[in-house]
């Protein structure tokens, strides 16, 4: 598809996204929190970077119809159900409504699936050297590179935790924190194999070649895991923390997923030879 053609598209997701946002608040109502000067603006931001980085994978995926609509609208409630276990195990002492909240975001969602299905899985195009970066693996190919990818997560996620806990350190000194070894538990068995997926499944739907794809993977996930999620301000986070985890967030995951996307990733010659095999 067609920068031309994505454009409107993705402005009608966004206007979409909006009316599903609203709908969702109706149907699951939460308790009033403060918020922060000119919300819905940074709720229309967020919502505009997560649309915009969806739509690249809608576009370039040569999935259509349902499977789609579902797998796009599918992603930010799996992104905000990993970010939860993070939000349980870290933020103890606030009172976050976690499955209301986790609720509303699967809703809007859902009522988006259409919307998504319409507009980018009919009658699309697909370019012919659309890569399928696991068709050529083998089960012990596919194994190690697993178990190479969750361990780069956790290294990732402690070495940028690392250079940030200085500005952060005050706040979570009023919070219960686990141990280290139940941290590198959570991040390697449960967080690290769930980003995992989400990232092979954006190599998959983007289908490039494995440097290009690297790189549009990379912003793609840190745009939908990282920018998107801390744009908007909390009453639970400071703007010191919030910023903090923002720069902490984006770096590592931008590196974490372009070198997930590289290693799973088909090269240029593997592509071309696909392309004519099909």
């Amino acid at each position: 598809m067609t920068f031309s053609k994505t454009i409107p598209r993705a402005l009608l997701v966004f206007v979409a996204t909006f009316v599903a946002q609203m709908i969702a608040g109706i149907l699951v109502p939460m308790k009033a929190m403060p918020v922060a000067p000119h919300f819905l603006l940074w709720i229309l931001l967020s919502n505009a970077a997560t649309v915009a980085a969806l739509s690249v994978a809608a576009a370039r995926t040569d999935w259509r119809g349902w499977r789609l609509g579902a797998a796009v609208a599918a992603i930010p409630p799996a992104i905000f159900f990993i970010n939860l276990i993070e939000g349980v195990v870290f933020l103890t002492n606030s009172d976050v409504q976690w499955a209301r909240v986790f609720l509303f975001t699967l809703l809007s969602s859902a009522l988006t699936v259409p919307v998504w299905m319409l507009l980018f899985g009919r009658g699309k195009d697909v370019s012919p050297g659309h890569c399928h970066p696991f068709q050529a693996q083998s089960r012990a190919e596919r194994a190690w590179k697993f178990v190479i990818s969750d361990v780069a997560y956790v290294f990732l996620y402690f070495a940028a935790g690392t250079i940030i806990f200085p500005y952060v350190k005050s706040f979570y000194a009023g919070q219960h924190l686990p141990s280290t070894v139940n941290l590198i538990g959570l991040q390697f068995f449960v967080r690290g194999p769930m980003l995992i997926f989400l990232c092979l499944t954006l190599v998959r739907m983007l289908g490039l070649p494995r440097l290009r794809g690297a790189v549009v993977v990379g912003v793609v996930f840190t745009i939908l895991t990282g920018v998107a999620p801390l744009l908007i301000p909390n009453p639970y986070f400071p703007d010191v923390v919030r910023w903090a985890h923002f720069c902490e967030v984006t770096g590592s995951n931008f590196v974490f997923a372009t070198m997930v996307a590289w290693l799973w990733g088909s090269p240029a010659r593997a592509s071309a030879h696909l392309a004519m095999a099909a």
